[in-house]
C-alpha cells in the first residue's frame, strides 16, 4: 500500500468515525496495526476536538500540541516499517498535570506551580511513551489533588460535558472530561481517595484504580504517599486494560471466565442512602451480573474508619513551603492542608497500623466471593459552586477503597432521570487487577453501553 492510499484510506474511516469522538483504544490499536489509521491523521483529529471543546469545558491546562505531532510522524513511521510497539502504539493520551513531563510544564493546578518545568518524564510517562503512545497535553485537576469537584484549579475551573455548569468530580476532573468529550482516547489520573473513579462515574467513563504500587509514583507530586494510585482512564475496561498493560509493563488479558465467579454485593453503608437514580441504574447492573456470574450474594465489608493518614502526609509534604506558598494556594487548598498541622505522630503511626491491619482483613472477603460491586457515588454530578462546602458523602464508597489498596473500577451503569451519567464499582483481590478488568468488560459487553456525552 502506497503512502497516499494509505492516508486516503484511514482518513475516510476517520472522517466516517466523527473524528476520535467515540474512538476506542481496542479498536483503532488494530486499525493502526493494519495500516489501516495513520497516527499523524488520529492525533490531528484529537487536537482540533481539543481546539473546538476546551475554551468551554477546560479539560487540558497544556496541550502539546507541536511535540505531538512530531511523536505522532516518528510512530507512523515506525508503522509503515511494519514496527508497531503494541496496543498504545499512536494512541493519544493526556496526563493529569500533576505528572512530571520533560521539558513540558507541571503545574499541579496551582500558581505555585505554573512556571515549572522539569527535566525528566515520569517513569509512568516514559512507560507509555516507550509503549508507543502520544502525549496531548496536561489535564487540567483540583489543586494539589486536594479536592474532588474540579473548582480549585488555578487555571479555571472544569465543566461536565454532559452538563454544563455541573462538576466532572475530582481531583482528575480534566482527565475524565477529556476522554468523554473524545479529546484523546486515554488518560492518566490519580486517586487518593476516589480521584480517578469520581470523575468516570460523573463523566460516564471507565477509570480504574489499581493495586496499591503497581504502577511507580517517581516523578509523580504526592497527595499522601501511603494512598496514592495512578491508573488508566478509558472509554471503556477493555481500553483500560490496554492502557494498563503500558503502564505496568505487564500484559492483562480479559479472560472468559466470568461465568465462575461470585459477585459480592457490598451494601450496609455503601447502598445507604443512594439518589432514587442512582440505586436503579446499580441494581439493574447487578442483575446484569447476575446473569453473567455463577452467583450473585450480599457480603459484610470490614468497617473502614476516616484515618488522618491523608492529612498527615499533605501536610508534612506541604509544610515547609506554607509560608512563602499559602497566599497563592486556593482558599480550600489552604485550609486542607492546614488540617493536618494537628496530626501528631502517634496519630499518625496508629492509622498507618489500622491501614495495614485492614489491608490484611480485606483478604479475608475474597474467601468467599471473587469481586465486590457497590455504587461509585450515591448521587451523580452536582452543580459547580465556589460558595457550597464539598460535602465528603461522595467519597464514602470510594475512599475505602485507597485504604484498603485493592484493584477497584468504576464503570458507566446508566443514568439519572435527569440524564446525568451513573457509575458502579468493581473491587478484587489485592493483585487482581485482570480479574476486576474481566469483569467489567464482561459487563460492557452485556449492555452495549458506549455513548458521547452531548457536550452540554
Amino acid at each position: 500500500m502506497s503512502r497516499r492510499e494509505f492516508l486516503a484510506t484511514q482518513a475516510a474511516m476517520l472522517a466516517s468515525a466523527a473524528p476520535s469522538a467515540g474512538l476506542l483504544i481496542a479498536t483503532v490499536s488494530q486499525e493502526i496495526r493494519r495500516k489501516k489509521v495513520s497516527p499523524v491523521e488520529l492525533v490531528q483529529q484529537c487536537l482540533k476536538r481539543i481546539e473546538a471543546l476546551n475554551p468551554r469545558l477546560n479539560a487540558f491546562i497544556t496541550v502539546t500540541a507541536e511535540q505531538a505531532l512530531e511523536e505522532a510522524k516518528a510512530r507512523e513511521a515506525e508503522q509503515m516499517r511494519g514496527r508497531v510497539r503494541g496496543p498504545m502504539h499512536g494512541i493519544p493520551v493526556g496526563l493529569k498535570d500533576l505528572v512530571d513531563t520533560a521539558g513540558v510544564r507541571t503545574t499541579c493546578a496551582s500558581a505555585v506551580h505554573a512556571s515549572r518545568v522539569p527535566k525528566q518524564d515520569a517513569s509512568v510517562v516514559a512507560r507509555l511513551r516507550e509503549a508507543g503512545a502520544v502525549v496531548v497535553g496536561k489535564c487540567n485537576m483540583d489543586e494539589f489533588a486536594y479536592n474532588f469537584t474540579g473548582e480549585t484549579s488555578h487555571f479555571g475551573v472544569c465543566h461536565n460535558p454532559w452538563k454544563h455548569g455541573y462538576t466532572p468530580g475530582g481531583s482528575s476532573g480534566g482527565s475524565a472530561v477529556a476522554v468523554a468529550a473524545g479529546m484523546c482516547l486515554g488518560a492518566v489520573g490519580s486517586d487518593t481517595g476516589g480521584s480517578i473513579r469520581l470523575p468516570a462515574s460523573f463523566c460516564g467513563i471507565a477509570g480504574l484504580k489499581p493495586s496499591y504500587g503497581l504502577i511507580p509514583a517517581d516523578g509523580v507530586t504526592p497527595l499522601a504517599k501511603s494512598m496514592d494510585h495512578l491508573g488508566p482512564m478509558c472509554r471503556t475496561a477493555a481500553d483500560a486494560a490496554l492502557m494498563l498493560g503500558a503502564m505496568a509493563k505487564a500484559a492483562y488479558r480479559l479472560e472468559p471466565g466470568v461465568k465462575k465467579l461470585r459477585v459480592g454485593v457490598a451494601r450496609d453503608v455503601y447502598f445507604s442512602k443512594l439518589d432514587a437514580g442512582v440505586a436503579d441504574a446499580v441494581g439493574a447492573a447487578i442483575r446484569v451480573l447476575g446473569d453473567l456470574a455463577a452467583a450473585v450474594v450480599d457480603i459484610e465489608m470490614p468497617e473502614v474508619p476516616m484515618l488522618p493518614i491523608v492529612r498527615a502526609e499533605a501536610f508534612a509534604y506541604h509544610q515547609a513551603g506554607l509560608a512563602a506558598n499559602g497566599p497563592r494556594l486556593h482558599p480550600h487548598t489552604l485550609h486542607e492542608i492546614n488540617e493536618g498541622a494537628g496530626v501528631t505522630a502517634a496519630q499518625y503511626e496508629e492509622a498507618l497500623r489500622e491501614m495495614r491491619r485492614l489491608r490484611g482483613v480485606i483478604g479475608k472477603v475474597f474467601d468467599d466471593v471473587d469481586v465486590i460491586v457497590t455504587p461509585t457515588a450515591p448521587a451523580a454530578a452536582f452543580p459547580l459552586d465556589p460558595n457550597r462546602k464539598p460535602d465528603l458523602v461522595y467519597l464514602r464508597n470510594t475512599l475505602p477503597f485507597n485504604i484498603l489498596g485493592i484493584p477497584v473500577i468504576s464503570v458507566p451503569c446508566g443514568f439519572t432521570g435527569g440524564g446525568l451519567p451513573v457509575g458502579m464499582q468493581l473491587a478484587g483481590p489485592a493483585g487482581g487487577d485482570a480479574k476486576v478488568l474481566a469483569v467489567a468488560a464482561a459487563y460492557e459487553r452485556a449492555v452495549d453501553w458506549v455513548r458521547m456525552p452531548p457536550i452540554a
